[in-house]
């Protein structure tokens, strides 16, 4: 005779993700969203406050472009330490750990009282922030099966806007004429941060992330033992590495000029151009989950490949940002606004392209790939803004750069018709 509780499971089973209900997986997707918002939270803070931190911290445009610098090359240094620690360690435990020290960094920029202040911090921040792509792809890599993470990297990604359109809102609630009040900004936003290591978890288990979702499905065409090398040396790798050079140019040259752009380029009000910027991250949001869910039709209305719907896709993104050539003819009013937001939505569809193309590569090092391809980008661009501020204070004019960056993407289209041949696409390996 069966006791009661031979039908029950162990309690440790409650705890397997293949025993939980099939929208826990999009849960913590959206945990992964809310991870990106606070993220670029931090990292907007100051792109948004920049006109009056500038001018009360007495900085050129120059100086500012070497702000972005510095924390482009700490992201860059972050990138390939974290990239690496990924695969390695527990993103269980990783996860949280650089979100808080990203978080306290925040916190600490908004007690710089100098340039020299502001840029150790701003370091800081870049290199804590870099933790959170490779993490986030090992999660996602973990949770979704290969037809689902262009979708799950939308989500991801889609954070990104979610905090740049926050970010405005709170600037113009706590910036006021008071001399040092964007210092409560970074101070709050930053704050933000502390909350989300208690919802992770509570929503997750340490083994949740161990194996890759579709294991099984791609457990052919395994990489040799030494498959980091080979995958380095293959032209995919390097079609991707061009492909994310481009995208992260439009990206953050938009990101971290526009508001000066809107304010000193085309004469708008800093309350006025704190609210676009607010409709101009949302639009990239809603650019962004475009992608993934245009991704995901392709494959399951017309039978498309993941591969070849996410080529569709990052293209149709380029001849949105390919709309920057009309910038310089452009004046102050609603076309420029509606130009604009069409550029935004384009820039950021390219990323959740770019993170399905890296999760391609190798199942057995999406951290260690991360990490270096963030590594070359943000060295790479990085420089960018330096030069932008240079080019700025000799002509005056922000419209050169911006045509220029809009039109970066096509690097991508070109390097995977050369370097990738859609048919020659191969499974990823899961050798570990």
């Amino acid at each position: 005779m069966s006791t009661p509780n031979q039908t029950a499971p162990p309690p440790a089973t409650f705890l397997r993700k293949d025993r939980r209900s099939s929208s826990w997986k999009w849960w913590v997707t959206g945990l992964l969203l809310l991870a990106t918002m606070i993220n670029y939270m931090d990292r907007v803070t100051l792109s948004g406050a920049s006109v009056r931190v500038t001018s009360e911290l007495g900085l050129s445009e120059l100086q500012y472009g070497h702000l972005e610098l510095g924390f482009g090359w700490a992201f860059a240094a972050g990138s390939l330490g974290f990239g690496f620690l990924a695969d390695r360690i527990r993103v269980y435990y990783l996860y949280p750990a650089v979100l808080l020290a990203w978080s306290l960094m925040g916190i600490a920029s908004g007690w710089a009282r100098g340039f020299e202040g502001l840029l150790l911090f701003r370091c800081l921040l870049g290199f804590f922030e870099a933790g959170h792509w490779p993490c986030a792809l090992k999660t996602t890599f973990a949770l979704l099966s290969d037809k689902d993470r262009t979708m799950g990297n939308s989500v991801l990604q889609s954070g990104a806007s979610l905090g740049a359109v926050l970010t405005p809102q709170i600037l113009r609630m706590l910036m006021s004429d008071q001399p040092g009040s964007w210092r409560n900004a970074f101070v709050a936003v930053g704050a933000v941060g502390l909350l989300w290591v208690v919802l992770w978890f509570a929503c997750l288990r340490p083994r949740d992330l161990d194996a890759p979702a579709d294991a099984p499905a791609t457990s052919a065409g395994q990489d040799k033992p030494d498959g980091l090398a080979a995958v380095l040396g293959s032209g995919r790798f390097w079609a991707v590495a061009l492909l994310i050079l481009g995208a992260q140019t439009v990206w953050h040259i938009y990101r971290v000029w526009l508001m000066k752009f809107l304010v000193t380029g085309r004469g708008y009000g800093q309350q006025e151009a704190l609210n676009f910027n607010s409709v101009y991250f949302l639009a990239t949001d809603i650019g962004c989950l475009l992608a993934g869910a245009v991704s995901l039709w392709l494959v399951r209305r017309w039978g498309a490949s993941a591969h070849g719907a996410k080529r569709t896709v990052y293209t149709g993104a380029c001849l949105l940002t390919s709309l920057s050539v009309l910038l310089p003819w452009m004046d102050k009013g609603w076309p420029l606004m509606m130009l604009l937001l069409l550029i935004g939505a384009g820039a950021l569809a390219l990323f959740p392209c770019y993170y399905s193309f890296v999760q391609e590569l190798s199942a057995a090092h999406v951290g260690k790939l991360t990490g270096l391809l963030s590594l070359w980008v943000w060295s790479v661009t990085s420089p960018l803004h330096s030069a932008f501020g240079l080019l700025v204070d000799r002509t005056h004019s922000y419209d050169s750069g911006l045509l220029v960056a809009g039109l970066a993407p096509w690097l991508g289209v070109f390097a995977l018709k050369l370097l990738w041949p859609q048919s020659k696409v191969p499974a990823p390996s899961t050798t570990r």
